[in-house]
């Protein structure tokens, strides 16, 4: 055997024999971590499907064609009067004879039961829909893309912060009960959620 043939045997060798130490060197999964982590997640989600699920967001999140009105002063939950529907082109709008913002204009009416109003006023797309969904459910749907109209978590984040219709659930108009926190909060409490890898409950 010739001194460059000794010479490499030797290193294929000691390549070799390295190869379980660094095997051991690897860092260990933290299984602790790990659950605290997602234990902070579902505690973050908590907070953010109390949003998504209360009336001033779920209503209009409906996967049949007709918005709900619900709220101290309406009694049980119902369908939008006038026969408000999502429409027949499936814009969100209304049908052509009566669209939304035949009463519902840029911001909110200031009588007791009148029209709220933000700059756009359309019915969220079924697809989208989770009104009377469970947690884990309105979570997966969350997550996907075919169902959250094909955001990120960080686009959704920033769509709760950012959006005057979806802001305008913490801003209601005269008698109707707000969604727990604030537009920052809920953006802040979404970003946390993902950075714990956006767990979901249990369904």
């Amino acid at each position: 055997m010739t001194v460059l043939a000794r010479l490499l045997t030797a290193a294929v060798i000691a390549v070799l024999a390295a190869s379980p130490v660094h095997a051991q060197d690897a860092p260990a999964v933290d299984d602790d971590a790990i659950a605290v982590d997602r234990e902070k997640g579902l505690a973050e989600w908590d907070g953010i499907v109390a949003v998504l699920s209360h009336p001033r967001c779920a209503n209009c999140h409906v996967e049949d064609a007709y918005p709900r009105w619900s709220g101290p002063h309406y009694g049980a939950t119902r369908l939008h009067a006038f026969n408000i529907t999502r429409g027949e082109d499936g814009s969100g709008f209304g049908n052509a004879a009566l669209r939304c913002n035949s009463c519902h204009f840029s911001s909110n009416s200031s009588k007791l039961h009148g029209p709220p109003g933000a700059p756009l006023w359309p019915l969220a797309p079924a697809e989208m829909a989770w009104w009377q969904k469970s947690s884990a459910e309105i979570c997966a749907q969350i997550k996907d893309p075919e169902r959250n109209g094909a955001r990120t978590l960080e686009d959704i984040a920033a769509h709760v912060r950012d959006d005057p219709l979806v802001g305008w659930g913490w801003n209601p108009g005269p008698g109707r009960e707000p969604a727990p926190g604030s537009a920052e909060d809920t953006f802040r409490a979404i970003e946390r959620w993902a950075a714990a890898g956006a767990p979901c409950p249990a369904g």
